[in-house]
């Protein structure tokens, strides 16, 4: 992969979002490349090389990490992105529970990009897919298909020293709507003692958002701006309802007293 990528310099913003819109659609053909070449390809390789689970998987991650910031290289390097991270040591932390709202589709890369050995909690739909299911399955991610299972699964996780990716809305969020979580992340909290990390994700205009088409491009290049909290401790030591709602409202306030700085909850036309 090059180490200098540079944008065409085009006349116009009809130029620019065209060119936009093709290099959108290449890159969605080099993320399908590239996970189907570590998941078919380098996956099995370090398997065989690694007999024990636990560090074939580590290995996996390494290499999935490696992989998604090379990608989102790429895409700040053809200009369809830029991005920020704030405080991006405290996600080196081993062993946190990685808490983030979720305005688009690629907010996973930059995470998974920026977190060493990094588990994620990832639907269904993409464990069962052609193209992600092996690197999902050699990377150890966790399916969420049974909600006990997958509680199990994340507090058995971060017992281990992983840290684990969870975005607690349970899907994307909507744009200019206030940010509603689900209780899972509360309640892995609580079941496995792990302290919280919060990312407050942000991006501008929006960008591969949920009912949205890949093609229906931005006016402007999309910038994302992810700032990493300090770390949150559960106050309390056992799974309650009313814990799990408390923490769910102190998360609910953390996110969306962010979103509403600087008038980001304006009404944007989403796009790529």
């Amino acid at each position: 992969m090059p180490s200098v990528l540079v944008m065409p310099r085009l006349a116009g913003s009809g130029l620019d979002r065209s060119w936009r819109r093709i290099a959108t659609g290449g890159c969605f053909l080099l993320f399908a490349f590239c996970a189907l070449t570590v998941g078919l390809g380098i996956a099995p390789l370090l398997k065989l090389a690694s007999p024990d689970r636990a560090v074939s998987q580590r290995r996996v991650r390494r290499v999935v990490g490696l992989a998604c910031r090379g990608f989102v290289t790429v895409l700040r390097g053809l200009g369809l992105i830029d991005y920020r991270l704030v405080d991006g040591e405290r996600l080196r932390h081993p062993g946190r529970l990685v808490l983030a709202n979720h305005p688009s589709l690629i907010d996973a890369l930059f995470l998974l990009a920026y977190t060493p050995n990094a588990g994620c909690i990832v639907k269904g739909r993409l464990a069962r897919h052609p193209v992600t299911r092996h690197v999902i399955q050699s990377a150890g991610f966790i399916a969420n298909r049974n909600p006990r299972r997958v509680i199990a699964e994340a507090c058995r996780a971060l017992e281990n020293g992983q840290s684990l990716i969870v975005f607690p809305e349970g899907t994307r969020s909507t744009p200019g709507k206030p940010i509603r979580l689900r209780r899972g992340g509360a309640i892995i909290a609580f079941s496995s003692g792990a302290a919280i990390t919060p990312v407050r994700i942000r991006c501008e205009p929006s960008t591969l958002v949920k009912g949205i088409p890949w093609y229906r491009v931005a006016p402007r290049k999309p910038c994302f701006r992810l700032e990493i909290g300090e770390a949150m401790i559960p106050a309390e030591a056992e799974t309650t309802l009313q814990a799990t709602r408390d923490l769910n409202r102190r998360l609910e306030a953390y996110f969306n007293t962010f979103l509403m700085d600087e008038d980001v909850t304006r009404v944007e036309r989403p796009g790529t």
